[in-house]
């Protein structure tokens, strides 16, 4: 009797568990009324033996309780005939199943009892050791391999019977099918754990004459792959077969469960990645047509084995190994709750020990192509490549851990590889092992995970870091096709809210599924910089949201490689594009349109000086020396602008300089490119129209206004912007096509304007705003000089007026520079009904609070106490004073406080606060400018973003900041009510004064 000869058993670690347990299984043949089985259970719970193993069982597992009571006279037969003598047993009722005569129902019944039985067989043989590891897994799988031939042979039988699908007609209804069932991992290697998952990848072979003629072949597939994992997965009354899992097939997210040979020999080629190399080292036809799978397999086999790895696919398979490792040492090794498979040391390593040396030397030495982890593993000590030793310690370590994987899932038939987190639960796991001493078990696990920990460690180590320097703690790993628990583990400590999510979108990188992601090499180098870029993305402000607008940055680019080269060879790029992605929305976007700006930043450092407009204008002349044609002018043009402009929004958020230098440079770079661009437009105009003779060039003069003419752009602001002309009504061109002056300089100024907004292949430049031109949109588009003079001489509107002093000539001849200086000195100094002013100004200002209302005082533009009341300010007190003080004209509006405050002409005091507090506010509104998309709100804004504001304003906290905000706008509000608001107020009404 098998009683008998059992020497090893589980300890009793709950009494209680054990008592109840022995008292069911003595209870059970009663409540089914067999006296002979219950004579035989009472026997079995008398016995030496047979007492001791039956409670060991109840006291450590609730699930095989169940088995053990639920299916007793079976348990009863197994414990008196022993595991091999019940497996052939249950062998020979496999086979007496009839696919074909059989319902589905009946067929899922058969199969789920099968699996009862065989789950309780191999416990007992595994629990006692009269099977050793290699003999229980490949009974588990053996019965795998059952369950699915025959869901297999089933599910072709009732698609056939619709009569839209033809049977092969040979004796095994397989045959001839087309159908390739590949099973993978642990069940193509037949070494399944207790309650192993099933990964099946299902192809057909879309070629063979049987389906030539055949409508929606792929849908019968479909059709019938439901119907098998129906059959194995569904859970009834009588419990599963396997939790089935097909996310192994090629691009499981686009992909239809079953997939064409035809379809899956383009992808392997095209898209196949290093990952699903080593899946397919283990892959195994199960419940197959043998013909067409052993064909498909021989036509996949290159994907597979290269004979001539190159030197990227080298280092790709590095890099999966040192993904699994980021940082040397890894996650600590521990015992309470490690993962025996996934953490440190644990089984995977040992797997990934033999897979990524099979996977580069299997290519040229068949020897090297086993699918068990064993076989691997000898092969490797046969050729040298692993010292026997070693081979022994790894293997050693992987059936111990294998083992204390098998009792960890038969408490429960959980799929977990995680020891408990208490010692007491710890103590109990030890028990099931039949180790008494939990200390014991405790050295032995460390031992066993540090020996693999060591030898996995030594693996590759010639290898650059993959971290690229950053030290990451834990395990980054992406490939397969669900997300790794310790893999998110590290991510939530590296600071990601939703690990989940990044980890699922890097593992669709790795699947090709964006442009940039498609060719083997930039998946290669994307994987090796993995671990830095989620490193700098973990530091960023908002962890979770730069990674998002990465990945909508990754999926717009075009291609990959020279950028992800362009990260691995300046890992510094890698923080600034944190930065960029977690606080700066505008560059972001920027950045997705043309990632070529990043070489800007490698060609001008960003630590360094920003250049004035002569050495800006230098630099875009020089780069324009390689245009040959007028389109690569545009588009040079474009590319150069946008790269300074970059350069400066990267300063400013990085706190390298302040808003105000940035607004100037920002200005001086929109300046160096129109007075660059005008003269190569005019010339490209000339070519068809020629020249208005006895005009000096350029013979369109630009005038700036707005925040351009003050040089107090801004990112993102808009170019405020007038053309004029300076020429004889009557004059005409002398080209080819002469045209007369009006005619000649509107198209003149049409074509400038698009080369200033235009999209090309660099994308566009500006937004430009032309309305400030004499009568507006109504007006000509490039007026003459004499009719602007005559216009603001006479008909000008007093914000004209106010424009008009920020007005600034940015391209012009000579002559007709100094003219319109002239003329917007006089304008601006002319006299004025004071009176008439003041009114005005306040009804302005009265009439803009109304279409731009404020509810916060972050919206710092039109904020009662914000940058309008500042300009309105300003700009009525020059138009005031400046007849009798002509250099208090300046366009900048902190400037003007400071030179009023120099006259006399306002207290000291104010006009410092008043200047400082414009100073202040530019500054902020850069900020948000760059880093926020829609209105702040300091609720949701990054801590990070709100300290660079207080460092700003020179404070200690965002709440100061806060605090100083309102007093400043409280001090502009009440400068304005007193200077403008409450005289205007007083001021008798004048439609009165008419009437009287």
């Amino acid at each position: 009797m098998f009683l008998d000869q059992i020497e090893h058993f589980p300890e009793i670690t709950d009494t209680e568990a054990a008592r109840i347990g022995l008292e069911r299984w003595q209870e059970q043949p009663g409540l089914l009324s067999d006296q002979p089985l219950a004579d035989r259970t009472r026997f079995i719970a008398e016995h030496r033996n047979g007492g001791r193993l039956l409670q060991g069982l109840f006291a450590n597992s609730p699930y095989l309780t169940r088995l053990m009571i639920r299916d007793i006279e079976f348990a009863a037969s197994l414990l008196e005939e022993g595991p091999d003598a019940t497996e052939a047993r249950l062998k020979a009722d496999a086979d007496a199943l009839d696919p074909a005569a059989l319902s589905t129902a009946e067929l899922m019944t058969a199969l789920r009892v099968l699996k009862r039985h065989y789950s309780l067989t191999t416990a007992i043989a595994d629990i006692t050791r009269v099977w050793p590891l290699e003999r229980v897994t490949g009974a588990l799988s053996e019965l795998a391999d059952i369950a699915i031939a025959t869901a297999w042979r089933h599910a072709l039988h009732v698609q056939t019977g619709t009569g839209k699908f033809p049977a092969a007609g040979g004796d095994d209804i397989l045959d001839g099918s087309g159908v390739i069932c590949l099973g993978m991992g642990k069940l193509g290697a037949r070494e399944l754990n207790y309650s192993s998952d099933i990964d099946l990848i299902v192809f057909f072979d879309n070629e063979i004459p049987l389906y030539q003629d055949v409508d929606e072949l792929q849908k019968h597939f479909v059709t019938m792959t439901r119907l098998v994992v129906r059959m194995l997965d569904e859970r009834t009354s009588d419990g599963y077969v396997f939790r089935t899992d097909l996310r192994l097939r090629p691009d499981a997210s686009a992909m239809p469960l079953a997939v064409s040979t035809a379809a899956a020999e383009i992808y392997y080629e095209s898209q196949g990645q290093n990952w699903e190399r080593a899946a397919l080292i283990k892959a195994r036809p199960i419940g197959s047509d043998k013909q067409a799978a052993e064909e498909f397999l021989t036509r996949i086999r290159p994907f597979i084995w290269r004979k001539h790895l190159d030197f990227a696919a080298i280092e790709d398979i590095h890099s999966i190994k040192r993904q699994i490792a980021a940082h040397k040492g890894g996650t600590k090794i521990k015992v309470e709750g490690h993962n025996v498979k996934l953490g440190r040391g644990g089984i995977r390593e040992i797997e990934f020990f033999v897979q990524t040396q099979q996977l580069i030397w299997g290519g040229r030495d068949a020897r090297l192509r086993g699918m068990k982890t064993s076989e691997g593993m000898e092969a490797l000590v046969q050729l040298d490549r692993v010292k026997p030793d070693v081979a022994k310690a790894m293997m050693d370590a992987y059936r111990f851990l294998r083992t204390v994987e098998h009792r960890l899932q038969m408490v429960d038939d959980a799929q977990t590889h995680s020891l408990p987190e208490t010692t007491e639960g710890l103590a109990q796991i030890a028990g099931f092992l039949g180790i008494a001493d939990a200390d014991r078990f405790r050295r032995e696990l460390i031992h066993q995970l540090s020996t693999v920990a060591h030898h996995y460690g030594h693996l590759f180590e010639e290898s650059a870091p993959l971290s690229s320097g950053n030290e990451i703690e834990g395990s980054l790993v992406f490939t397969g096709v669900e997300n790794d628990p310790e893999t998110l583990k590290t991510l939530a400590d590296m600071g990601f809210r939703d690990p989940d999510s990044v980890a699922t979108r890097i593992r669709a990188w790795h699947h090709g599924r964006y442009r940039a992601t498609r060719s083997e090499r930039s998946r290669q180098i994307l994987t090796e910089i993995a671990p830095a870029l989620l490193s700098s993305f973990g530091q960023a402000p908002e962890p979770d949201e730069a990674f998002r607008r990465f990945d909508r940055f990754l999926e717009g680019l075009p291609a990959g490689v020279q950028l992800f080269s362009l990260f691995q060879a300046n890992p510094p790029l890698l923080a600034m594009l944190a930065d960029i992605m977690g606080m700066a929305p505008s560059l972001a976007r920027q950045l997705g349109q043309h990632p070529s700006l990043f070489e800007g930043v490698l060609t001008h450092d960003p630590s360094d000086r920003l250049g004035d407009r002569a050495s800006l204008t230098s630099e875009l002349e020089r780069d324009l020396k390689r245009a040959t044609f007028y389109e690569d002018v545009l588009d040079i043009s474009r590319r150069w602008i946008n790269d300074q402009r970059f350069l400066v929004g990267i300063q400013v958020m990085q706190g390298r300089v302040p808003a105000s230098r940035a607004a100037i440079c920002l200005s001086d770079i929109v300046d160096a490119g129109i007075s660059v661009l005008l003269p190569r437009v005019e010339a490209e105009f000339a070519r068809q129209h020629g020249r208005i003779p006895d005009c000096p060039l350029p013979a369109l003069a630009v005038i700036a206004y707005g925040k351009l003419g003050a040089r107090e752009l801004s990112a993102g602001s808009d170019l405020d912007l007038v053309f004029l002309y300076d020429a004889p009504f009557d004059a005409e061109s002398d080209g080819e096509r002469p045209l007369p002056a009006s005619t000649y300089f509107n198209r003149l100024g049409q074509r400038l304007l698009a080369a200033l907004t235009a999209q090309t292949a660099e994308g566009g430049l500006f937004e430009v705003d032309m309305r400030l031109r004499p009568n507006g949109n109504k007006g000509t588009m490039v007026p003459n000089c004499e009719g602007f003079e005559k216009y603001h001489r006479e008909d000008a509107w007093t914000w004209e007026r106010m424009a008009m002093s920020r007005a600034r000539v940015i391209a012009a001849s000579p002559p007709l520079a100094d003219k319109l200086n002239s003329l917007f000195k006089e304008v601006l100094c002319a006299a004025r009904d004071s009176d008439g002013l003041l009114r005005e100004v306040a009804v302005m200002r009265e009439r803009i609070a109304k279409e731009h209302a404020a509810t916060s005082h972050w919206q710092i533009k039109h904020w009662r106490g914000g940058l309008v009341d500042l300009e309105f300010l300003a700009q009525y007190l020059l138009l005031k004073h400046c007849r009798e003080h002509p250099d208090l004209i300046t366009g900048n509006t902190a400037d003007v406080f400071d030179r009023l405050a120099e006259k006399g002409l306002m207290d000291t005091e104010l006009a410092d606060r008043l200047s400082a507090t414009t100073r202040l506010w530019r500054a902020i509104q850069w900020v948000l400018r760059l880093t926020v998309e829609e209105k702040f709100d300091p609720e949701t804004a990054p801590e990070a973003l709100k300290t660079r504001l207080a460092k700003i304003a020179r404070v200690e906290t965002f709440e100061d900041l806060d605090r100083i905000i309102e007093k400043r706008g409280a001090d502009v509000r009440e400068a304005f009510t007193s200077l403008i608001e409450t005289p205007a107020a007083a001021l008798p009404d004048p439609d009165q004064e008419a009437q009287e």
